[in-house]
């Protein structure tokens, strides 16, 4: 284990809580591309804001996009969140394919939560490896194609049978059995006459 972790910033997540519930509130507030605008190492930066930046921003309108031309430096993409962080990356040769990729993750995350050390208010010896809980987790698969209000589907797996519904079963099985029996009867009866 190494202690890389003792010099990341430490603190409990800042994340909007329960965002896509309702409605889902794109966290990137403003994006910033910086490039040079002769430096062969701006290309894919240049050939981006060509290309694909103005459909970026209509697709975004709730993103501020500044474009920052600076003489002889490296191209960098700098994006501000709404919770205040700020998420900084060299684009230093890269292309325009891999620019446009990097803007779309800058566009779904929710700040720089991978340079955060997390911390909480608990502590255990032995985590859970299980996993969280949700509601589909003790359903059965065949419901993904059910249409609905179905009285059947609507059970999960991990209730019992209660004891009128075992006794109706056994009924059923032996009612079965019985005439099984009786239908075996009259077939040997009629190969004996």
């Amino acid at each position: 284990m190494s202690n890389s972790h003792l010099f990341m910033k430490s603190g409990f997540p800042r994340a909007p809580l329960q965002n896509g519930i309702g409605r889902y509130v794109c966290q990137l507030q403003r994006i910033t591309l910086k490039f040079c605008k002769n430096n062969g190492s701006s290309k894919g930066m240049r050939e981006f804001i060509e290309n694909h930046l103005i459909d970026f921003a209509k697709e975004n309108p709730g993103v501020v996009v500044y474009v920052k031309p600076r003489r002889h430096r490296t191209p960098v993409l700098v994006g501000e969140y709404l919770n205040g962080d700020r998420e900084w990356l060299s684009c230093r040769n890269l292309n325009k394919e891999e620019i446009s990729k990097w803007v779309q993750l800058f566009k779904t995350q929710n700040g720089s939560s991978s340079s955060l050390r997390l911390r909480k208010m608990w502590h255990t010896d032995v985590p859970s490896i299980q996993g969280p809980w949700t509601p589909f987790t003790l359903r059965h698969p065949e419901q993904n194609f059910t249409s609905y209000p179905n009285k059947e589907a609507s059970q999960p797996l991990d209730i019992e049978q209660s004891a009128t519904e075992k006794l109706i079963e056994l009924f059923k099985k032996q009612k079965l059995a019985d005439s099984e029996s009786t239908a075996e009867k009259v077939l040997t009866d009629k190969r004996a006459e």
